[in-house]
């Protein structure tokens, strides 16, 4: 029986794209396994990082939301959520039907791009306090702060782990998880495809500046570093949106790390 061409086509197009050239960078970087390839070290250094300091020391608030989710659906073991975080990417990364190898100079574009960005978020924070300080100086009052870091207690190693588990957990809960949640739930309200996205990431943006009140270890309120946190909850979304949860994560992580330890007297 001859085969008809078409057929052919049809059963090549379902196929996974494992023979496809590998992408350039700003393809390659944002994708789920390039997210694993930078995020990976990153959860490891944590989650061994909360043992090594004991069962005393504070996890960061969206990994132990996370654990409490987890434990109500009766996973409580320890590492059922590192594992679970591997497994989405891992599985985000096979529905791309993409290569399952990445370019030799991939992770260290990343680490770049994600200290440039840091410094940028950094630059946020610093204009939006001056830009504080000239109105409450204008209404002769005393101007509010924006926040820095995430507070973090103890020695040099318990605040890069804290740090570090906010990045990775922080993104995970509320860029990963909500914003793709909170845009197809607006989007099923009969949102457009674009305001759908804009409005889930302006409130999973004010969910993120609202949780870092909540709790024992939350911070007390100021306008201040509500609003600064609200703007960088944007700007950590719109760098998920368009680079990638690896480089939302690691830029995240990286501007903690750069005012709560490389810069805290000059904050």
């Amino acid at each position: 029986m001859p085969l008809d061409p078409s057929d052919v086509d049809a059963d090549i197009s379902l196929l996974p794209e494992i023979t496809s050239r590998p992408t350039g960078y700003f393809e390659q970087s944002r994708g789920p396994l390039a997210s694993l390839a930078l995020v990976g070290p990153l959860l490891i250094f944590y989650e061994v990082g909360v043992l090594v300091l004991g069962p005393g020391s504070a996890r960061n608030g969206a990994d132990a939301w996370l654990r409490q989710l987890l434990d109500l659906a009766g996973f409580g073991q320890y590492f059922v959520l590192p594992v679970l975080t591997v497994a989405i990417l891992l599985a985000w990364h096979y529905a791309t039907r993409r290569h399952w190898r990445l370019s030799g100079h991939l992770l260290g574009g990343m680490v770049l791009e994600c200290a440039v960005l840091s410094v940028c978020v950094l630059l946020l924070g610093r204009l939006q306090s001056a830009f504080l300080f000239a109105v409450q100086a204008a209404a002769d009052a005393a101007p509010p702060v924006a926040a820095a870091a995430g507070a973090a207690e103890g020695g040099l190693f318990a605040r890069l782990v804290g740090f570090v588990g906010a990045g990775v957990y922080e993104e995970l809960l509320f860029r990963l998880m909500l914003l793709p949640a909170a845009a197809a739930a607006l989007r099923l309200a009969g949102l457009k495809p674009a305001a759908s996205l804009v409005g889930g990431a302006v409130l999973t943006s004010l969910a993120f500046a609202a949780a870092h009140y909540v709790g024992p270890l939350g911070d007390d309120w100021q306008l201040g570093s509500f609003v600064f946190r609200f703007l960088a909850g944007g700007f950590f979304a719109v760098l998920f949106v368009l680079r990638g949860f690896g480089i939302a994560a690691g830029s995240h992580a990286g501007y903690d790390i750069l005012v709560g330890v490389l810069l805290p007297r000059s904050w």
